[in-house]
């Protein structure tokens, strides 16, 4: 196949791609992620291109009339065809690293939540253990194995004891090294024990196990001690797979449409997922042999793809999951860098769209042990919650969309450098806003679209439907799409043009306020409660975090009890995964948690569309319902 040559500016990055690839498909083999929110399907419009040298075919796709008279073109739809093509990949196209947002305080939300509820923590899933066995001789002759499983069953108080092949190939050399002394790792189970790495003398390093939450937006890691449940490192990054979509759908969508897509979006996750790895490893100076164990926490569908498990059924009616409960992985089944035979764990699923997520969220928060009704939401592309007490749980997923996370907004973005993250808009229309990191502004994350819909309300640009009004300042104007406001100049933005906010944006994003606000209502219906009966709401997630709580009350997101009433409990996916990665006591309470939940299909029945629909006002057509605030 002819290869074609393609120069990626400004860095100067010269790739060679097959004869009729797409500049998307450039952009990847230079390692440089674009914004293609829609997968690379031409319609979001985000990963636009300028060539500057050469010739490229097509092109074509949702690009604003701007874009298109400065001669842009979308790197997803345009194909090379013979070469050298010189291409200007700008910024504002790229995605760079993200907020992400990691498990900073973990010890007080479980010594709040889960005072003496797993106190027996002598159930490790990983066991280092030093061993000094008696020499062999011509009387003495038992197999080298059959001495150590001997010495282990007394100390480990099991009867079966097996070891993995590569341990097995190891143990004659590495006996014999230290005077017959030898530390071993085995992974643990109710009833058994395997040997999987073999160390020559009695080494004092201790057991390493990695707790991952994998979102569909960031992934972050923590790198734990075994023996002490002590965090050593955390990190974390934007996850690659981004590029093949924003939002779950439009991932599975690539696994359908793409030749070789599934194998290409786990390839890409998994990449991901090692890198940050390798940085833990260089940062602690510990080798990935070291690591014996991972607990993965994520929704359905990050399961499925990052096990290569197909995920197309979960999309389609009536969303069937491959399976809600997965299998124990061995490390070297997947490549992922930690011990090849250390073991992989993933938290159940309830449904398509409840998770191991979901699950490993409401384990931290303790919610099945509360008398009084609890209320953990997790907000991002789909608005997922649960509901209960000790003696129901009932949880939900209601599709948001990706406004939350920037998808469907002109200038939305996520939350990145320059992305804003706070903005108010006084009385006379002047604005004032905060950026992540302090940088110039390019555009605006989610924390900041929540806001902007509230001070938008507040200054009396929009109105409670949404819709845009006639006010006194050069800030309001007519724009391609319609009616718009210039949020920052382009004198003072990143990007060099104006950051707006369109009437279609505030559509959008009411529709994703909407979504999870009936949610909530729909299952407080079925228990026939009402939000009086709540007596805590607990939010996670990235996005939750860096909510301003009285702006989502005030725009009718959340609802509309006092402040004491929320906590904000960050990522709780990441926690929880710390938590079951600590004791396989804690990990088999998660499996039987999620099976204790009632799952709620919203789709099924008009209650979630009617609450909906009541729902797409400011805060709500039922004032009633937000007696804070003022019409």
């Amino acid at each position: 196949m002819e290869k074609i040559q393609v120069i990626i500016m400004p860095e100067g990055i010269n790739v060679e791609v097959e004869k009729g690839s797409t500049l998307l498909d450039a952009a990847n083999a230079a390692g440089i992620t674009m914004k293609t929110s829609c997968g690379g399907q031409g319609t979001c419009g985000r990963c636009a291109i300028k060539v500057l040298n050469g010739n490229v075919q097509g092109g074509d796709g949702n690009l604003s009339k701007a874009h298109k008279a400065e001669g842009y073109l979308l790197a997803c739809t345009a194909t090379v065809d013979q070469g050298p093509v010189t291409v200007d990949f700008p910024e504002s196209s790229r995605l760079s690293e993200h907020q992400v947002l990691l498990d900073d305080s973990v010890d007080d939300i479980i010594k709040e939540n889960r005072t003496d509820d797993f106190e027996d923590t002598e159930a490790p899933f990983v066991r280092k253990v030093q061993v000094t066995l008696t020499e062999p001789n011509l009387m003495e002759n038992a197999s080298d194995f059959a001495r150590l499983s001997t010495e282990l069953r007394s100390i480990l108080e099991t009867e079966h004891i097996t070891i993995s092949y590569d341990a097995l190939k190891t143990l004659p050399l590495k006996v014999r090294e230290q005077n017959w002394q030898v530390t071993v790792t085995c992974l643990m189970q109710e009833d058994a024990a395997e040997i999987i790495r073999v160390e020559a003398g009695l080494v004092d390093t201790p057991p390493y196990g990695i707790a991952i939450d994998i979102g569909t937006t960031t992934i972050a890691v923590a790198l734990v001690d075994l023996a002490t449940g002590k965090k050593i490192h955390q990190n974390g990054t934007f996850n690659r797979q981004a590029s093949m979509g924003d939002d779950v759908i439009s991932r599975i969508v690539y696994t359908e449409e793409e030749k070789d897509g599934l194998k290409e979006i786990q390839d890409v996750v998994l990449e991901t997922i090692n890198g940050l790895l390798d940085e833990v490893y260089d940062e602690e100076n510990i080798r990935p042999e070291e690591v014996s164990a991972m607990m993965v926490a994520a929704n359905t569908t990050m399961v499925h793809l990052f096990l290569g498990i197909e995920p197309k059924f979960i999309r389609r009616e009536p969303y069937i999951p491959a399976s809600a409960q997965f299998p124990v992985i061995k490390a070297k089944e997947l490549g992922i860098h930690i011990h090849a035979d250390g073991a992989i764990y993933c938290f159940p699923a309830v449904a398509s769209y409840v998770g191991g997520d979901i699950i490993s969220g409401a384990l931290l928060t303790g919610l099945e042990k509360q008398e009084e009704f609890w209320l953990f939401i997790d907000i991002g592309t789909n608005g997922e919650m649960v509901l209960g007490n000790s003696d129901l749980l009932m949880c939900c997923a209601c599709s948001a969309g990706p406004a939350f996370e920037g998808g469907g907004i002109t200038f939305g973005m996520r939350a990145m450098a320059g992305a804003i993250e706070k903005i108010v808009i006084d009385d006379d229309f002047k604005v004032s806003y905060v950026t992540v990191n302090n940088a110039p502004a390019v555009g605006i994350c989610g924390s900041g679209l929540i806001d902007c819909l509230f001070t938008l309300r507040k200054a009396g640009i929009i109105n409670r439907q949404g819709k845009m009004q006639q006010v006194d300042t050069d800030r309001m104007r007519q724009g391609e799409e319609g009616p718009e406001f210039v949020l920052v100049h382009a004198a003072e933005s990143g990007i060099g043009k104006d950051i707006v906010v369109t009437e279609a944006d505030v559509e959008n994003l009411i529709r994703a306020k909407a979504a999870v606000f009936a949610g909530i209502r729909v299952m407080l219906n079925k228990m026939e409660l009402p939000f009086e009966a709540i007596s805590k709401i607990l939010i996670g997630g990235g996005f939750g975090n860096y909510l301003n709580l009285k702006d989502s009350i005030q725009i009718g997101l959340l609802p509309d009890l006092p402040a004491e009433y929320y906590d904000f409990i960050g990522n709780s996916s990441l926690k929880g995964a710390y938590m079951a990665l600590l004791s396989r006591k804690v990990f088999e309470h998660s499996v039987e948690l999620g099976r204790g939940m009632t799952y709620l299909e919203l789709s099924d029945g008009n209650e979630f569309y009617d609450e909906y629909v009541q729902a797409m006002f400011l805060p709500h057509t039922d004032m009633s319902l937000f007696p804070s605030v003022e019409d």
